[in-house]
């Protein structure tokens, strides 16, 4: 009977779970509900910290219209989360670095804290097409207000249903979920790239307002995070 629960366990971590290494399998079409986990890799500066203490993955919790995005260090859970979750008007940016814990509590629509270099931001959306861990992807080339001349593709789905997946995010224009993209946080450069996505139950409390973080203002989570980055 153990074996047998262990093989059927498997058979459904197999069925569920889409990894970006096999471009030919085919992601379930309209899940609502799971988990994204994404590669992530440094470009240009990143202050004094090395590039092996950075945080490696990302993981995006998603259930119908609220979204979790979880980006941790290997060291003292130290990391950046943020938080859209409409139904109960909650929009937070958690920061933890060590023994620091703080959040920002921002309004619906508003720019997440660390984003600012990504403010103008012009989104190009092209016919460009690509499977990304099973998923049909659009593609869109980004040109940032500091240098137009430097041109930044990013792909997205249609296929996971999540709705205002980028809300709060500087491609919240996209209609559709990010599965390669980029990120200015503070003064570096970030990619993210989805390597499996899970269909599965996400408790709702995942999305419920953190305890134990003190209450910071946004230019103070801004300032934490380019510490963090610079550290």
């Amino acid at each position: 009977m153990r074996y047998g629960t262990i093989l059927i366990t498997f058979i459904v971590i197999v069925l569920i779970g889409f990894s970006c290494k096999n471009r030919g399998s085919k992601g379930i079409s309209g899940i609502n509900e799971g988990e994204i986990h994404y590669n992530i890799t440094y470009v240009g500066n990143v202050g004094g910290v090395p590039k092996e203490a950075l945080p490696k993955t990302l993981v995006v919790y998603f259930k119908k219209n609220k979204v979790l995005f979880e980006m941790l260090s290997v060291f003292g859970s130290s990391g950046i989360v943020n938080l859209s979750n409409p139904e109960d008007k909650i929009y937070d940016t958690y920061f933890s670095f060590f023994a620091l814990k703080y959040y920002y509590e921002a309004s619906e629509g508003e720019l997440f804290p660390g984003f600012d270099a990504m403010k103008g931001i012009e989104i190009k959306e092209t016919l460009k097409t690509m499977e990304i861990c099973g998923f049909h992807c659009k593609n869109a080339e980004i040109t940032l207000q500091a240098d137009r001349n430097k041109i930044i593709n990013i792909w997205y789905t249609n296929e996971i249903d999540v709705k205002n997946s980028n809300l709060g995010t500087p491609f919240k224009e996209i209609e559709g979920v990010m599965m390669d993209f980029f990120l200015y946080i503070g003064d570096a450069e970030v990619h993210f790239i989805a390597e499996n996505v899970y269909s599965t139950t996400i408790n709702d409390n995942t999305f419920a307002r953190r305890k134990n973080y003190k209450k910071a203002t946004k230019e103070e989570i801004n300032m934490f995070i380019n510490k963090m980055i610079a550290f």
